[in-house]
């Protein structure tokens, strides 16, 4: 992991972002780009009577961001900072890239479980179209997770997103619990149906796993989102993962609503990857 992206817009939640990214690159001897975007109208761009005007606001930008950046936390890091004249947040994924980036590190102001998180927020618009995972972070906090739980439909097509998500947790460190959420609705399968799925999945995996079967658990439950949070509160994860469906969002992959226990789960760090 050499660089991780982290979005700024001088809130406290892309603060947090901030320092949970600080802690994941001190660990992994990585680099942080911060980057803020713009969002001058096009008129100030474009008038010439409007230049200066355009000029100052970068300029004022700039000042504001180096002063953001001037954190004790950031101190052994190297930090590259820049702006952006962006006005949509999925042009985020184009930074990414430009800078080679490993990972994004988001901030979130969602309170009402993951569905409330990401859906219809700037954060969902990154998540929809980042090729690269993104993580979430919602509370300011010492980002040291030592169990994740990554939830999977061991779908052949899923096969990628598997890979990329347990290396990335392995790489910081973080025991995976691997979770099948079984659905009283349509698609829902027998324990035998549920077993056969897992291990034609596993077969397909690289020759060095070691995965077993009876390493991923099913649990049934009346949503994939009450799946993930009550089985994250019984094994005690610090951060969830999960698969996302690019441009159909992850409102393809939530649904229904959430008891009172779940939303205190909803705290925790979610890493999301799109398959």
């Amino acid at each position: 992991m050499k660089k991780i992206l982290v979005p700024v817009d001088f809130s406290e939640y892309s603060e947090n972002a901030l320092k949970a990214a600080s802690q994941i690159a001190k660990k992994q001897n990585a680099e942080i780009v911060a980057v803020h975007m713009l969002g001058l109208s096009d008129a100030v761009i474009t008038k010439e009577e409007d230049s200066m005007e355009g000029l100052f606001l970068l300029k004022l930008a700039q000042k504001r961001f180096a002063e953001f950046l001037d954190k004790d936390y950031l101190e052994g890091i190297t930090i590259h900072q820049t702006v952006k004249n962006y006005k949509v947040f999925s042009e985020i994924d184009d930074v990414a890239k430009e800078h080679d980036a490993y990972l994004i590190v988001m901030g979130s102001h969602g309170s009402s479980g993951l569905s409330e998180v990401f859906v219809g927020s700037n954060t969902e618009k990154v998540v929809r179209t980042a090729s690269v995972p993104v993580l979430v972070i919602k509370d300011a906090h010492n980002f040291t997770a030592s169990k994740a739980v990554f939830a999977s439909d061991y779908k052949l097509e899923s096969l990628k997103v598997f890979n990329k998500v347990t290396a990335l947790f392995k790489a910081l460190d973080i025991e995976v619990k691997l979770l099948y959420v079984n659905l009283p609705t349509e698609s829902y399968l027998s324990t035998n149906e549920i077993e056969q799925r897992i291990t034609n999945f596993l077969v397909h995996l690289n020759e060095d796993s070691t995965i077993l079967p009876e390493d991923i658990a099913i649990y049934s439950d009346y949503s994939v989102e009450k799946g993930i949070f009550n089985y994250a509160k019984r094994v005690k994860a610090d951060i969830i993962g999960i698969p996302t469906h690019g441009r159909k969002g992850l409102a393809h992959f939530f649904s229904g609503s959430i008891s009172e226990d779940v939303v205190n789960h909803s705290k925790l760090p979610v890493l999301t990857v799109k398959i």
